[in-house]
């Protein structure tokens, strides 16, 4: 047999071979497509397990009522000044002589406090009344001349041009006589100022003079003897946030609590405003008076002015943590019903350190987020997380 023979094969094994390769071809490619899916089926888990933890985990928190047991209070502190202060100058210059009050002295208007003695002034006095003197002296003789005059004027033994130059010099003597009485009377009324006294009733707050010191005479170079204060009356002058200041009304009445004594209060009523916002501090200020017959209130003192804030009873208040900042102003992010946010726009109103209090915007049972994201969005949907929300504010 030759070799062409050996190798010859047989059609029913051609049939056979056909056959085994296609099925190892179709294993091959189930093995493949299956590959690919399980490969596309882990991408979709993967790619649904990242979308989920793209989700963001927020904890929720609640508002409470802004006021206290239900009567909202507006609480800043306050300056007491008395009704009526002022400092007491020197009107003369010289040496103290005497002072007659030391602090704390009840004094009525006119009591004498202190005496200064004016050697310079005296004299020029003294001068004065010698000026005075011979003034008075040459009147009398110019008044002598020109009756004179006027008779030999009748005679015909002089001039008329020389007896009007005497009656002329008369009339100039009789108003330096009037010079001289005034520059008496100056220096008069001057030298009645070396007695210092009380300009009206009050207390004695400071002095801040000795005998023998050096007294220069005015409010410019001079310095301050005393300063007197009537605080039967006092006023309280307060600094309203910019917020509040449509709620503080000339009328409105509010309580002082000083520090000091614990559970006294002092009725107040504001009697009047600046009526304009200061530029640096964004407040205006407000003036309270007070009774103060008791003693109760020191000038100078410091006071918690309540004002009772009524027309806020609706106002909520938040954890600072939940604010957001954006250039649209101060937000707050609250969640819809579908856990999705809306950011809302709120009316701040006072800070009270780690909670502040919202004056519109937000509404009680409004799911607020606590500590939301940095780059949280409108309409951004977001997972509560399974724990409890944040406490609420103390009601």
């Amino acid at each position: 047999m030759s070799e062409q023979q050996e190798f010859e094969v047989s059609p029913t094994l051609r049939r056979r071979l056909g056959r085994t390769g296609m099925i190892a071809a179709a294993i091959a490619a189930l093995i493949v497509a299956s590959g690919l899916g399980l490969r596309w089926y882990q991408g979709a888990e993967v790619r649904a397990w990242t979308n989920d933890r793209a989700i963001p985990i927020v904890s929720l928190v609640s508002s409470a009522a802004g006021g206290s047991s239900g009567a909202a209070e507006l609480v800043l502190p306050g300056t007491v000044r008395a009704f009526v202060e002022a400092p007491i100058y020197a009107r003369v210059g010289g040496y103290l002589k005497r002072w007659t009050v030391d602090i704390g002295a009840h004094v009525s208007a006119g009591d004498l406090l202190a005496t200064i003695e004016t050697p310079e002034l005296d004299q020029q006095l003294l001068q004065a009344q010698a000026d005075l003197a011979t003034a008075r002296a040459n009147e009398s003789l110019s008044a002598t001349t020109a009756a004179r005059w006027q008779h030999m004027l009748a005679a015909d033994a002089v001039s008329r041009q020389e007896a009007e130059e005497k009656a002329g010099d008369h009339a100039a003597k009789i108003a330096n006589v009037a010079a001289a009485e005034a520059n008496v009377s100056r220096l008069k009324a001057t030298a009645a100022f070396k007695s210092i006294v009380a300009p009206f009733t009050g207390v004695i707050t400071a002095r801040k003079t000795d005998i023998g010191a050096l007294i220069n005479a005015g409010a410019g170079s001079g310095q301050e003897l005393f300063r007197i204060a009537d605080a039967r009356k006092v006023r309280v002058y307060v600094e309203i946030p910019q917020s509040y200041a449509s709620d503080v009304r000339v009328g409105s009445a509010a309580d002082l609590h000083v520090p000091e004594r614990p559970g006294t209060t002092i009725a107040a009523t504001v009697t009047d405003s600046s009526r304009a916002i200061n530029e640096t501090s964004r407040t205006m200020l407000v003036q309270l008076e007070a009774d103060n017959r008791d003693g109760t209130l020191l000038p100078g003192s410091y006071v918690q002015v309540h004002f009772p804030m009524t027309g806020r009873a609706k106002a909520r208040r938040i954890p600072v943590s939940a604010l957001v900042f954006r250039h649209e102003g101060m937000q707050v992010a609250v969640l819809d019903s579908s856990d999705r946010v809306r950011l809302q726009s709120i009316r701040v109103g006072r800070d009270f350190g780690t909670e502040i209090e919202v004056l519109d915007g937000i509404a009680a049972g409004d799911r607020i987020v606590n500590s939301p994201p940095d780059g949280i969005d409108e309409h951004a949907l977001v997972r509560v997380a399974p724990t409890a929300p944040v406490a609420g504010l103390r009601p």
